[in-house]
């Protein structure tokens, strides 16, 4: 990009260059980008988010949340209960459906409720995510409450949000 850009004029930089990709951006690859730190990158992603613009980590990177495809399809909260096995195919029987899984949380007793984002929609995405837990030193989250979870998912209509919980509830994995 040549010349560091001042603060400002970088987190607007950030901001469209998020808004043009179709898939999630490092925060090494924004860093190089703009010719600046990855902390540099954290500290301007938080700055943006104080001002209230939607931008989402996922384990692939950041991505702009679009405000506007909120209303398209429905949205449920849903509780499950899985083993790490099981985690692909709870993925795959969401995204099957035509569902797409945004985040897991959990309620935990010390630090109330903690939420991540994940951004899975297909299979490739639920493969990548997987395969990335195996290789990780770091547990999931449902560990730290017995396994319960909750996730947030959105589906093209209440149809198919009644089907994935329906098939979701016949795997034993969720809990009502």
């Amino acid at each position: 990009m040549g010349a560091a850009l001042d603060g400002a004029k970088r987190r607007k930089a950030i901001i469209e260059y998020l808004e043009s990709r179709t898939q999630p951006t490092n925060g090494t690859e924004l860093a190089k980008h703009f010719g600046v730190s990855r902390q540099i990158i954290v500290q301007d992603i938080a700055l943006l988010r104080a001002e209230n613009r939607e931008i989402l980590s996922t384990n692939k990177g950041y991505v702009v949340h679009h405000p506007l495809a909120k209303n398209a399809g429905c949205t449920a909260v849903i509780m499950v209960r899985h083993t790490a096995e099981q985690t692909f195919e709870e993925m795959q029987t969401i995204v099957d459906y035509g569902g797409s899984m945004l985040d897991v949380s959990i309620d935990h007793d010390l630090y109330g409720h903690i939420r991540v984002d994940l951004v899975i929609h297909d299979l490739q995405d639920a493969e990548e995510f997987c395969q990335k837990m195996r290789e990780s030193t770091s547990r999931p989250l449902k560990e730290l409450t017995e396994g319960c979870h909750y996730h947030t998912i959105k589906a093209p209509s209440q149809k198919a949000l009644d089907l994935i919980r329906k098939e979701l509830k016949e795997k034993g994995m969720l809990l009502e």
